[in-house]
C-alpha cells in the first residue's frame, strides 16, 4: 500500500527564490526549445500537468560543454528549484546528482530503544517500517518471523518501527500506540502484541468495523500481553490511557525523510526494500549484507525432492 506524493519527489516544502527567464518568442526557436525540454522533464520525472514549470536563465557549467540551467517547479505556495545541465549545442539535457556516502539517512536509522529479535550485537541489521493494519505488513511479518529469525539466528537482528497510514488504516495508530506501551516495559511482550496482531486482524476490524470497537479489542490484547509478560498494569493502564502519539509520529517523520511511501519498507543495513518480498528474494538481500560485513551467510536450503526422482 502506497502513498501518492503530489509532485512525483520532486517538489518539496518550503519556498524558494530565483529568478525568472524572460519569456521567448512564440514560434521562435528558443520557444521550441524551451517546449522540447519541459515535455522531456514533465516525461522522465513524472511532473504533475497542475505543477507550473519555469525555465531560468542558463548559466556557465562545470562541466566542458555544458550550461547550467535551473528549473522552477511550483504548486501554489511550494516551490523547488532543480538544476539541470543542457549542453552547448541545445542537443542534449542532462541532470548530475551526488549522494553522501557517509550522511545519507539510511545509514543513520534510529533504532535507540527499541525491542530486538534476534542478536543484539549482530553485524547486520533489517529496520522494518511497519502498519498494524496493513495486509502487506502481514504477510512480510510471515516471512520474517520465524522463517527469517530461524534462518540467520544469531546473525541478524530485526527491528520493527512505525508507520501507520491513518489515511486508510483507521486503528493502525492506536495499535503502534498500544504496542509501544508494551515495549516501554517489555519486549517480548511487543513482539508478542505485534505478531498477535498481523495473524488476527480481523478480530480487531470485527464484523461492523466499527472504530470503538477496534480500539476496545486492541487495548484488551495489549492487557493479555501484559498479564502474560508481568508488566507493571498501572503503568500500561496509564499508558494506553493517554495514547500519546509522539513516538509514532516522530517514525512516521523519519521514514518521510527517508522516501518512504507505503508499507511495509525495510532496510537491510541501509538497503531498501519496498513491499512484501518472497523468502529468497529477502534471502539475497540479507545474504549480500552479511557478506559485506564479513559474515558468511549460512547455506542454501536443499532443493525439495522431485517426486518420482
Amino acid at each position: 500500500m502506497f502513498r501518492i506524493h503530489l509532485i512525483a519527489g520532486l517538489l518539496v516544502l518550503g519556498m524558494a527564490a530565483g529568478c525568472k527567464a524572460q519569456p521567448a518568442p512564440q514560434g521562435s526557436p528558443a520557444a521550441v526549445l524551451n517546449r522540447h525540454i519541459e515535455v522531456m522533464v514533465r516525461a522522465k520525472f513524472g511532473v504533475p500537468q497542475d505543477v507550473e514549470m519555469v525555465l531560468g536563465e542558463r548559466k556557465p557549467g562545470k562541466m566542458a560543454g555544458f550550461d547550467m540551467l535551473p528549473i522552477t517547479l511550483s504548486h501554489g505556495a511550494k516551490k523547488t528549484v532543480i538544476e539541470f545541465m543542457i549542453s552547448s549545442d541545445n542537443q542534449t539535457l542532462a541532470r548530475m546528482e551526488t549522494y553522501d556516502l557517509v550522511k545519507d539517512p539510511v545509514f543513520a536509522i534510529d533504532v535507540a530503544g527499541r525491542p530486538i529479535r534476534g542478536n543484539p550485537s549482530a553485524k547486520v541489521t533489517v529496520v522494518s517500517y511497519d502498519d498494524l493494519e496493513c495486509g502487506y505488513c502481514a504477510k512480510m511479518h510471515q516471512t520474517l518471523f520465524p522463517g527469517a529469525v530461524d534462518r540467520y539466528k544469531d546473525k541478524v537482528r530485526f527491528i520493527y518501527k512505525d508507520l501507520p497510514l491513518v489515511e486508510i488504516h483507521p486503528w493502525a495508530m492506536r495499535a503502534s500506540v498500544d504496542a509501544n506501551c508494551l515495549a516501554a516495559q517489555n519486549g517480548e511482550a511487543y513482539w508478542a502484541y505485534v505478531d498477535y496482531i498481523h495473524a488476527h486482524g480481523q478480530e480487531v476490524n470485527g464484523e461492523d468495523r466499527n472504530a470503538a470497537k477496534s480500539s476496545e479489542a486492541l487495548d484488551r490484547i495489549a492487557r493479555q500481553q501484559g498479564t502474560l509478560a508481568k508488566v507493571d498494569g498501572g503503568k500500561l493502564e496509564a499508558c494506553l490511557a493517554k495514547q500519546d502519539e509522539t513516538q509514532v509520529k516522530a517514525s512516521s517523520k523519519e521514514a518521510e525523510s527517508l522516501g518512504v511511501e507505503g508499507t511495509p519498507a525495510l532496510f537491510v543495513d541501509g538497503e531498501r526494500i519496498a513491499g512484501a518480498l518472497p523468502e529468497p528474494q529477502l534471502w539475497m538481500v540479507i545474504d549480500r549484507a552479511l557478506r559485506a560485513a564479513g559474515v558468511e551467510p549460512p547455506a542454501a536450503p536443499p532443493a525439495p525432492a522431485v517426486a518420482g526422482k
